[in-house]
């Protein structure tokens, strides 16, 4: 009764994203708890957490770090809560793109979608950069746990970041069909890590505990140089990068039985879990903090490791938590590439990414858009030559990625907003009288973080200290730009989306037909 009930289940989702234009060429193998461990590893919150402490130390400290994390928390609730009632309505791995195309009037509706989409691909593109550049120099911090002279080269960070990127890209081809597996274990593994860190470096404590005082009131911006109310909107930057990956999961809408209620329940239920999460990582950390100065001063910019040698009193009880974390990372590496190929994927069978025939196959040997795999680990990989000749490309590629997935995520809740709510209203997760409120926080909140997410973490500003995310935000708009001159402009007409009409025709349709089967199951 199970498999049948799973079959009607895959056959329902296929027939309806047939009704949004769309062929089902992945096989649809995900849970519930699968996509919700994915969205949980592509945040990473202990990572995430961790590999960007430095931007919130210098952004006014533990005021900033704590209590920026729970204001980014409510935020990314209600953004998570307006895309989630969008993929209910909508449940395609065109995600964002597809959403703005639809919901936007035939005028609009391919210029909103090739915005959107260019947003949201780079967006994937650097916040896999970010993750897995960030990991590399995770790891080679641990040298400098047991020899403080090492002071990592350009070229040794690129070379280790490159093999992050390779581990991560063989597990997303050769572990495709263990996706599942691995996105579970990933919760299990980030939850014992917090809690294994928590009693350990609570219970030893061997350089010393902070006060409840310093913990939750300290504030010095002084490091900053911004004036420390602007110091701490800028530190913002810490929650917010870890807090950005949720609206990447709609592209695997395609792999899910029911993503009409699976993908928009994990997308919340997510970021309510990193959120609670980071708390009770967070205040540990903050208790066992050594010297900040120290902390701004090791040369890999990654001090978790010392903090966890400090607390345990050794190198290799630090070694043993940054193991932990850099476990995490391999997970969050692992859904973020995974994510990312089935956004290219998406976007390219609607044509809108030079050469979207190669991008847009499926390889049938491992059910995966391989190329897509293959292309995006090539920009990837690419992009990290840029800490060759700056050392701010960690920055940049955290900036840049929270500043694309965020405006990505806001143009949809804005056309919604601007063309009606009622687009939304065959929607099965529904915000319901609150829609409105929580739809214009989403579109208030985002440009302000645009903003703030461009500013550099420090004045007065050098080469080394220089948020380059703005560069590469440019970079990126000029290659969108120029292909949609060359290209897009003549033949790119948007995802192939029917009316709102006609879409609720075809749902009405498809509803019947499984009635149908089941009335026969039944009989």
């Amino acid at each position: 009764m199970v498999d049948t009930e799973n079959h009607t289940a895959s056959n329902d989702a296929d027939a309806q994203l047939a009704a949004m234009g769309y062929k089902a060429e992945l096989p649809r193998s995900l849970s519930f708890f699968s996509v919700l461990g994915l969205s949980f590893a592509i945040m990473a919150v202990p990572f995430g957490e961790s590999t960007t402490l430095s931007i919130g130390l210098t952004n006014g400290g533990p005021v900033t770090i704590f209590y920026g994390w729970i204001f980014i928390t409510i935020i990314s609730i209600i953004i998570a809560a307006s895309l989630a009632e969008i993929c209910s309505a909508y449940p395609t791995s065109g995600g964002v793109y597809y959403w703005s195309a639809i919901l936007a009037n035939k005028k609009w509706g391919s210029l909103a979608s090739w915005t959107t989409g260019w947003l949201g691909i780079v967006g994937n593109w650097t916040v896999t950069t970010s993750i897995c550049f960030s990991g590399g120099q995770l790891i080679l911090s641990a040298i400098d746990l047991w020899n403080e002279s090492y002071v990592p080269a350009a070229w040794h960070v690129v070379l280790m970041y490159w093999a992050v990127l390779c581990v991560v890209l063989l597990t997303n081809i050769f572990a495709s069909k263990h996706l599942d597996f691995i996105n579970t274990v990933c919760v299990y593994w980030t939850a014992a890590s917090v809690l294994i860190i928590l009693v350990t470096v609570l219970s030893m404590g061997k350089g010393g505990r902070r006060s409840a005082a310093y913990v939750f009131t300290e504030f010095d911006a002084t490091r900053a140089g911004w004036q420390p109310g602007w110091a701490f909107f800028v530190g913002l930057l810490q929650p917010a990068y870890t807090l950005t990956g949720y609206g990447m999961v709609a592209a695997m809408c395609e792999e899910v039985q029911n993503p009409e209620r699976e993908v928009p329940t994990a997308m919340v239920l997510s970021v309510v879990a990193a959120g609670v999460t980071g708390i009770v990582y967070l205040i540990p950390i903050l208790f066992v903090l050594p010297d900040v100065d120290t902390l701004l001063a090791i040369p890999t910019g990654q001090p978790i490791g010392y903090i966890f040698m400090t607390a345990t009193g050794s190198a290799g009880g630090g070694f043993a938590l940054l193991c932990l974390i850099v476990v995490i990372q391999f997970f969050a590496g692992v859904g973020s590439l995974t994510a990312t190929s089935r956004c290219l994927y998406a976007f390219s069978r609607d044509g809108a990414v030079p050469g979207s025939r190669i991008w847009a196959k499926i390889n049938k040997q491992y059910d995966v858009p391989l190329n897509a795999l293959l292309f995006s680990t090539l920009i990837q990989g690419l992009l990290g030559l840029i800490y060759l000749g700056s050392s701010a490309a960690f920055n940049a590629f955290t900036g840049v990625a929270t500043i694309c997935l965020s405006a990505s995520y806001a143009l949809p809740v804005l056309i919604l907003l601007i063309s009606g709510r009622h687009l939304v209203a065959n929607a099965h997760f529904r915000l319901g009288k609150f829609g409105y409120a929580i739809n214009i926080i989403t579109v208030l909140w985002i440009p302000l973080a645009i903003i703030l997410f461009t500013m550099p973490t420090a004045i007065p500003v050098t080469p080394s200290s220089m948020n380059y995310a703005s560069v590469l935000f440019v970079f990126f708009g000029g290659v969108s730009v120029l292909w949609y001159v060359i290209s897009g402009r003549k033949h790119f007409t948007g995802p192939h989306v029917p009316t709102i009409d006609e879409f609720g025709k075809k749902q009405m349709l498809n509803i019947a037909t499984v009635s149908d089967e089941l009335a026969d199951q039944n009989r």
